[in-house]
Order: C-alpha cells, then sequence, then structure tokens
C-alpha cells in the first residue's frame, strides 16, 4: 500500500504529514481517479464555463450556500441580466437586491452581495480583486466564498472546504459517516494536504470533489456503488459504520420565525413601495411571532421602518 504524499499547501501547516491518515493509493492516483470522474460526469454549469467572469463566480458562490443549484439557476440568470456588473449593482438600492433575491432563503445574504459589490466599485474599481486576502477583506466574504472565487475565477490553489467536500473527505480519508457540525483544524488540515501542487489542477480537484459530493456521496443516500472511491473508501471499508457524534441539526422551516420573516418579505418585495401594518399584520396570525420576526427584519437590515406602522425595503 503506498503512502500518501503530502503536498506544501497555502497556507501549509507544518504538522499536516500527521494529521492525515494513510490512503490505500498513492496521492497521483487519487487525484487523477477524481478528476477524470469529473470530466466525465460533471453539470454544465454557467458559473463553470469560461465566459463566466469572476463577479459572476461571486455571485453564483453566495447564492449557492444553503441552496439547491435548481433553485439558484434562474435566480443567477436573472440577477447577471440586470446586474451584469458589481458596479451595475452598487448603484442600486439595496433594497432592489432583496427583492430579486426573491425566495431563495437567507436573504441577509443579498445584503452582503450588495456590500461587497459596493466595496469592490469604491475600493477596487469594479473589478472583483483576484488577490485571496483582499476578497477575504470585502464585507460578507468569509474563508469559503474567498478561497473559491480565488480558486474558481481565477484558478488559484487554495483549499476549499464546503459541506459537499467536508463530507467526502470525513468518509474517504478518515472513515466516518459525517464530519464534524463546524469545520475543524484537522479536517483543514487533511485538505490541504490532498490538495495538488499545480494550481490549475487544484482549482478543478476543488470543484471534483465538491461535485462528487453532490452527485453521489450524498448525504443522506451515497450512491457508493457509482463512486470512483469505491474501493479506497475508508468508510466503505470499515463496513459504513453509522454517524456516532452529536445529534445532526435539522432544517425546520414550518411555524418558525423564519417562515414568519419570509412572509412577511414577500408583502415588502411585491409592493414596490412603503407597506402598512395591516398588510404585514395580515400574513401570520401570531402577533407576538409576527412582531418579532419583523423587529428581526429591521435589525439584520432587511426592512426599514418609514413611520410608525409603515415599512420598506431598504434604499
Amino acid at each position: 500500500m503506498a503512502a500518501i504524499t503530502v503536498t506544501p499547501a497555502v497556507p501549509a501547516p507544518s504538522s499536516a504529514a500527521a494529521a492525515v491518515p494513510a490512503l490505500p493509493l498513492p496521492l497521483p492516483v487519487l487525484h487523477s481517479t477524481v478528476l477524470g470522474w469529473y470530466d466525465a460526469h460533471r453539470r454544465d454549469l454557467p458559473w463553470r464555463t469560461p465566459e463566466a467572469s469572476p463577479w459572476a463566480v461571486m455571485v453564483s458562490e453566495f447564492m449557492l450556500q444553503q441552496t439547491p443549484v435548481k433553485r439558484v439557476l434562474p435566480a443567477y440568470a436573472a440577477w447577471l441580466e440586470r446586474w451584469p456588473t458589481p458596479a451595475d449593482l452598487a448603484a442600486d438600492a439595496p433594497g432592489e437586491a432583496v427583492r430579486m433575491w426573491g425566495r431563495l432563503g437567507y436573504p441577509r445574504r443579498a445584503l452582503r452581495l450588495h456590500g461587497a459589490a459596493v466595496a469592490i466599485t469604491e475600493k477596487h474599481g469594479g473589478v472583483v480583486p483576484d488577490d485571496h486576502a483582499t476578497l477575504l477583506s470585502l464585507p460578507g466574504v468569509g474563508e469559503y466564498t474567498a478561497a473559491a472565487v480565488a480558486s474558481f475565477a481565477f484558478r488559484q490553489r487554495h483549499v476549499v472546504l464546503d459541506t459537499n467536500v467536508r463530507r467526502v473527505f470525513a468518509r474517504a480519508v478518515t472513515g466516518v459517516e459525517y464530519p464534524a457540525q463546524a469545520t475543524t483544524a484537522a479536517e483543514r488540515r487533511t485538505a490541504t494536504a490532498l490538495l495538488p501542487d499545480d494550481a490549475d489542477t487544484a482549482a478543478t480537484w476543488a470543484v471534483g470533489v465538491m461535485e462528487l459530493g453532490a452527485l453521489v456521496c450524498t448525504a443522506r443516500a451515497p450512491e457508493c456503488g457509482g463512486c470512483p472511491l469505491f474501493n479506497h473508501c475508508a468508510w466503505q471499508r470499515a463496513g459504513r459504520p453509522p454517524y456516532e457524534g452529536p445529534a445532526r441539526r435539522g432544517q425546520t422551516y414550518e411555524g418558525t420565525d423564519r417562515q414568519v420573516r419570509g412572509k412577511l418579505l414577500a408583502v415588502l418585495r411585491d409592493a414596490h413601495g412603503t407597506v402598512g401594518q395591516a398588510r404585514l399584520d395580515a400574513v401570520w396570525p401570531d402577533a407576538v411571532q409576527r412582531a418579532r420576526a419583523l423587529d428581526g427584519l429591521v435589525a439584520d437590515g432587511l426592512v426599514e421602518p418609514v413611520e410608525q406602522g409603515v415599512y420598506r425595503l431598504p434604499q
């Protein structure tokens, strides 16, 4: 059994080699196996085309957080048709970003993307920066998004750890069904050690592992028989032991404040102007929960009070 060859990473922890379990195949074979699978099975998505601008890639990354691809596709197309550059979005009111966000969910992402567009326009000449640290300094851009944009838009070598990637590594390398609920330092060391040396290959590797997790190594019903790593997966070789960690958080929606917030925002999005309290009161029977949800929207900057009992999207 060949041992893994640990490559330097960006950044490269000195303890990376000791942190990564050995795989039953050499690292170059692991890379070629996943990359070959990706080349044959990848989805044809608009943000992956050579024509996709760095701004288009950034928009897709904001939209894809906690949202399935099929829901993102129409919103992504409409967004870029209206705002093909950061400057176009920055010139519009933040409330218009919230309106266009529609029913994608987690609408604070719309405000964060608008804030990033303003910063790009005012500080970077309207051009999405290609430097990871500069990307990380943009409003609403965290470690994942900065790494994803640097990797996918600029073909740089970065560790890109989303839920799908973390699940593939947890199973194939660590031998557990699910990763920890929050990304750990050990996961980052593993991902760093597995990253190809060549920047362009590393960028393809990042999206290839992500695609493997999205299409094959899924959370609830993994199609292990169709996985290119079936014979080498540590979880498979261990007999697919069940998850033994803390209870995994569900995605409850019905009856939650999040549902009420969505209903209130829907009224404001459709109004194209101010909305009186009576129209908002009609969307939910529980007055206490409704008031709490509305207060939360105001606190998050998604809704502006105009006067007593009158509201609008932020201007």
